[in-house]
């Protein structure tokens, strides 16, 4: 089994590197890795591996943006590209999204390496793979006819003007954002001004009671 990893922190792909790519044990080799969307997308093509595991929260787009540019090769009659949510968050927005975008499971960081070998699998034959705690919340989500599983206001921002929505609503000056996210204090800003344009928003107290009042925060 041939298979991608894209999270950009490099000692986590380093330790899921050692934990599933034991090729002799596990049945699986680590072809190619990435930390953001261009590469990914670039490493994703040359290497047309059978499994992508994805992080959610990548810098150029996230996850989603990933899924769409390689939306061709998940697409193919043979040996189409299958894609495994991996990520530390389970908050609504990224699960519902990268499934729409295409993923066929999602799994949060605390699995085990055995699971996860187990999950990579299962997504390579084409069954689609969560963990235990998501699993009837994502079938709640898709099966409701009380309310659209995603927010239309919500979607109309990218991934990263979504994460930094989320930590201004919990009360993160820029700075702290801006080192949290790896940017610079004016690209918060730009991230900032662009989300309050989209939401209709005056400022970061309104926009606060926003995500506060759809449980984002």
């Amino acid at each position: 089994m041939r298979v991608v990893l894209v999270d950009d922190h490099r000692m986590f792909r380093t330790g899921v590197r050692a934990e599933i790519g034991r090729t002799e044990l596990t049945g699986v080799e680590v072809v190619g890795e990435a930390p953001d969307v261009d590469q990914a997308v670039t490493v994703i093509n040359a290497t047309r591996p059978e499994v992508v595991l994805l992080d959610v929260h990548l810098p150029g787009g996230g996850g989603v943006e990933v899924l769409r540019r390689c939306a061709p090769l998940m697409g193919a009659v043979e040996n189409p590209v299958r894609f495994l949510a991996l990520s530390v968050s389970d908050a609504a927005e990224d699960v519902i999204g990268v499934i729409r975008g295409g993923a066929r499971g999602y799994v949060t960081k605390t699995i085990t390496g055995t699971d996860l070998v187990a999950s990579v699998f299962r997504v390579q034959e084409g069954d689609a793979v969560f963990s235990p705690r998501l699993a009837g919340f994502v079938l709640d989500a898709f099966a409701s006819t009380d309310a659209p599983p995603v927010d239309e206001d919500l979607d109309r921002l990218t991934q990263r003007e979504r994460e930094v929505l989320r930590l201004i609503a919990r009360g993160y000056a820029y700075k702290e954002i801006a080192k949290q996210l790896f940017i610079s204090v004016k690209t918060v800003e730009s991230h900032v001004s662009a989300v309050l344009r989209k939401l209709q928003l005056s400022n970061r107290h309104e926009l606060t009671r926003w995500a506060t009042a759809r449980r984002l925060v």
